[in-house]
């Protein structure tokens, strides 16, 4: 066993020179041929050129318009699965948002929203998140965007209370089950490989543009986080405690609901949290298919270039993402709170809870009956000064920075962009999709080398190939771009208590505004171009990718660090010969959901002159004829991220048990 043990070691650093050595010769092969066959065989198709593909996809979607009324499987299965989320969503929009009942106002005015969102706040959080509630409530109003952000919250709240509704129950059969938990784990992997954006397109299809599509599509995203982190909090259950209830008697049932679910309260919760926070960013992107809300008036302003109206509703976005964040954050926290200090507060907590609720109760009777309490009183001024300020920021940095905005954007787009693009997209199909399986097998192993196989003959047949690879030059690049900054930024949070402290903040902070937002800023700054998108991507994949970082390095034995300083070694040999090395996996994952994070941006940065398959899909939703070219970009998309996730997890799990084994 230890000369098998001590082979092992000998061969490992051997193996991984061997790998650097075939991808060194892959990429120099590549770069050869290219320069031979440039241009041949590209599968370059028009923006209104069509394949056989992308008619039999119209022709698909005319049939099933023409039929929707008289098919069985449309008439009592898809229409009415249709009809029954509209009239929920409908239900609570008429309660919060849109006239209800021949009323011009809806059920619930501002003043008994505010007062329901301070009092909820309270009662599951604390008092200063009730305030923060309530102040972010009424900045909406005061926005002149009370309409809107009432359409946005009823649907993130309809998309929640479904995907809750389905998530915890699986996610608690999960924790219990094994074989439950081995089904479902491939099913959500795929749920939350694909992009948001590719999930729209085929819902359409079946359920029709609008809310219905909107909240389905929601909850096919927000769902797993409920069910992933459900099962993991009940697995985490201690077993002793398990079978320590099991020995006094009690059924499973009861294990279950006195014993599981009791300890995994706070876990549960924050699955909860992290639905919601998926729902809102998924329901601002269902503007794409004619969902209400502020996503829609984000939207429209990207697509007319007006960045104050943009920036406006963004901010809306931002503050609704805030408070739903910090209220389910609370609301975790408070179960230990509760339990410090004891039953006298307890007992003094529920004659205010009380009192509150009358209270409540009286404000929204209040909104019911008078006018001034159910339309939000003022035209938004406050609103039309952030939109005036925000355009004059822009004409000022675009007059005034211009300078280095446009050095900055050209210099990347003409060193980095546009030659890898170039390669990318000018190379013969059969030789770049060579490339991509030889790389795959090479770093993930055979499994991932089939899995690219298969991606890339699929995007093959999608006929959108030209512009899958104009859509992978932006993804790598942005990607690359985000590893570089978070092994910048997380080796300093890794070796740095102070930085970590001072960091996390800001990125668990920007990890809670939806992607859709980051593209505002930046089309400020730098007009709109590939490289918006570029930089918008990357600014959202950040956050998670520094953080994965700083863990690995952080998780680095002090033993170890401690032994290499002894033998002389300084700050960057240690960073580059100890914490890198040992790190690799989480360098991997790293880069994996980096990678997951950056297609998600850039495809929606087709709003903002990314071009490619972004545009491609939206076209698709605004132009009949193009919707089976747009489907089939989401295809594409789709098989873009399946092939680079089985590529770097397979690779972070050989990294794993190559550090394993030395």
């Amino acid at each position: 066993m230890a000369v098998l043990a001590g082979t092992t070691a000998r061969l490992a650093p051997v193996l991984k020179v061997r790998r650097r050595t075939v991808v060194a010769g892959v990429l120099v092969g590549w770069l050869v041929l290219f320069a031979v066959l440039r241009g041949h065989q590209t599968l370059a198709l028009d923006q209104s050129g069509l394949t056989g593909l992308h008619r039999w996809f119209n022709s698909l979607n005319d049939s099933i318009g023409a039929n929707r009324n008289s098919n069985p499987l449309f008439l009592y299965f898809f229409n009415e699965i249709q009809l029954v989320i509209s009239n929920f969503v409908t239900f609570i929009q008429s309660l919060i948002s849109q006239p209800s009942g021949g009323r011009p106002v809806p059920t619930i005015g501002w003043l008994g929203v505010v007062a329901i969102a301070g009092y909820l706040s309270w009662a599951f959080g604390n008092w200063r998140v009730a305030l923060l509630a309530v102040a972010g409530f009424a900045f909406f109003g005061l926005q002149g965007l009370w309409q809107e952000s009432m359409d946005t919250l009823a649907l993130t709240l309809s998309a929640v209370l479904i995907s809750l509704l389905v998530g915890i129950p699986l996610g608690v059969w999960a924790g219990v089950s094994d074989r439950v938990n081995r089904i479902l784990t491939p099913v959500l992997d795929v749920m939350q490989t694909m992009p948001t954006f590719v999930y729209l397109a085929p819902l359409t299809l079946f359920f029709l543009i609008g809310s219905a599509s909107a909240v389905i599509a929601t909850l096919i995203y927000a769902a797993p986080p409920a069910i992933r982190i459900t099962a993991h909090a009940i697995r985490a259950v201690p077993a002793t405690t398990v079978e320590a209830a099991e020995s006094l008697g009690s059924t499973r049932w009861q294990t279950l609901i006195k014993v599981l679910l009791p300890m995994s309260k706070r876990t549960v919760v924050m699955g909860v949290n992290q639905t919601i926070m998926s729902a809102l960013s998924m329901v601002t992107i269902a503007a794409l298919i004619d969902a209400p809300g502020l996503g829609k008036v984000v939207m429209q302003a990207l697509e007319s270039l007006d960045v104050g109206t943009a920036f406006n509703a963004g901010l809306a976005i931002v503050v609704m993402a805030i408070v739903l964040d910090r209220v389910t954050t609370a609301a975790g926290d408070r179960t230990e709170d509760a339990k410090r200090r004891g039953n006298r507060f307890q007992k003094l907590r529920r004659p205010l809870l009380l009192a509150g609720g009358v209270a409540v109760a009286v404000c929204a009777y209040v909104s019911y009956t008078y006018v001034w309490a159910a339309e939000f009183p003022g035209s938004g001024g406050i609103g039309g000064s952030i939109a005036k300020a925000a355009d004059s920021v822009t004409t000022w940095a675009q007059n005034d920075l211009s300078g280095v905005t446009n050095g900055i954007k050209n210099s990347v787009t003409n060193a980095l962009l546009n030659p890898f693009q170039t390669l990318l997209t000018e190379s013969p199909w059969w030789l770049v999709g060579a490339v991509l399986v030889a790389l795959g097998a090479v770093l993930g192993g055979w499994r991932a080398g089939v899995t690219a196989a298969v991606c890339v003959g699929l995007l093959f047949g999608t006929g959108v190939w030209s512009d899958s690879m104009a859509t992978l030059a932006s993804t790598v690049l942005a990607t690359l771009i985000v590893v570089l900054l978070g092994i910048v930024v997380g080796v300093w949070m890794g070796r740095s208590t102070v930085a970590d402290r001072l960091i996390r903040p800001v990125l668990d902070a920007g990890q809670t505004l939806p992607s859709f937002v980051y593209l505002v800023p930046f089309l400020a700054l730098f007009a709109a171009s590939r490289f918006t998108a570029i930089v918008a991507a990357v600014v959202y994949a950040a956050p998670v990718t520094i953080k994965i970082i700083a863990d690995g390095i952080r998780a680095v034995p002090e033993t170890t660090v401690e032994a290499a300083t002894a033998a002389g070694s300084d700050t960057w040999q240690i960073i580059t010969k100890v914490q890198l090395p040992m790190s690799r996996s989480a360098l991997t994952l790293a880069t994996n959901q980096g990678l997951i994070y950056v297609l998600s941006v850039v495809v929606v940065g087709g709003l903002v002159g990314a071009g490619a398959l972004g545009y491609d899909v939206v076209a698709g939703f605004s132009q009949g004829d193009l919707y089976g070219k747009g489907l089939a970009a989401g295809l594409a998309i789709v098989l873009l991220g399946v092939m680079f996730d089985r590529i770097t997890q397979a690779a972070a799990r050989r990294s794993g048990n190559v550090s394993g084994r030395q």
